[in-house]
């Protein structure tokens, strides 16, 4: 009997890694837990479609169901296209994308790398400007006859790679922030004992001010 970590690793192989989140989870990988534990359906990912139905299934020995309708509709997969004459770099759409597939700088004009671009739609409605249109690309092949297990993979990295590096950014911006705050208590503990007691005289005037308006309203 595999554990709940292992088989959601094999879930997770399964799937097609384009992080769009129709699945109702924030990612791939939290799709891939929510079935190891029995959370969640197989009938949840529309990127995926039949043909990934089929194989979660047979994987979890489980019948073979319809794609829920309410997750999406297995369609050929597409590509963002973003309209470069319109776009004012406002970059929220390389905030949006899960796989880092846009590039681009703020105030200035933004490109989608076509052979990255999973297709998850997730930088169309950040857009606001909806300069950003998303075309198929793969005429009538839809779900894994649409998508490799390779550019799986390869989704998959990226996707790990900006993950690792946001969270890498929000403990540098967290540390400073940490390091400005002591400097500040650092600076209050210098100032001569009179400044901080008058300080303190105004803050608890204020608040006395508050409280007496308070109940006179």
């Amino acid at each position: 009997m595999p554990t709940t970590s292992s088989l959601a690793n094999q879930i997770d192989a399964l799937l097609p890694q384009t992080q769009c989140t129709k699945c109702g989870y924030p990612s791939c990988r939290g799709y891939a837990e929510a079935m190891a534990t029995g959370e969640a359906a197989i009938n949840q990912c529309p990127p995926g479609g039949a043909e990934g139905i089929a194989r979660l299934a047979k994987l979890l020995n489980k019948p073979v169901l319809p794609l829920n309708p309410e997750n999406g509709i297995e369609r050929p997969r597409p590509v963002a296209l973003i309209d470069e004459a319109r776009c004012i770099g406002c970059t929220l759409c390389i905030q949006a994308c899960p796989v880092d597939a846009i590039v681009g700088a703020r105030k200035l004009m933004h490109t989608v790398i076509a052979g990255l671009c999973t297709g998850c739609d997730l930088c169309v409605p950040v857009c606001p400007v909806d300069c950003i249109a998303m075309l198929p690309v793969t005429g009538e092949k839809t779900g894994w006859a649409a998508w490799s297990p390779e550019q799986a993979d390869a989704a998959r990295q990226r996707y790990q790679l900006r993950t690792a590096r946001l969270q890498d950014e929000k403990a540098a911006h967290e540390a400073l922030l940490a390091q400005r705050a002591a400097s500040m208590r650092e600076a209050s503990d210098k100032t001569p004992q009179a400044e901080q007691d008058q300080k303190k005289a105004l803050i608890q005037a204020a608040m006395e001010r508050a409280r007496q308006k308070r109940e006179s309203s």
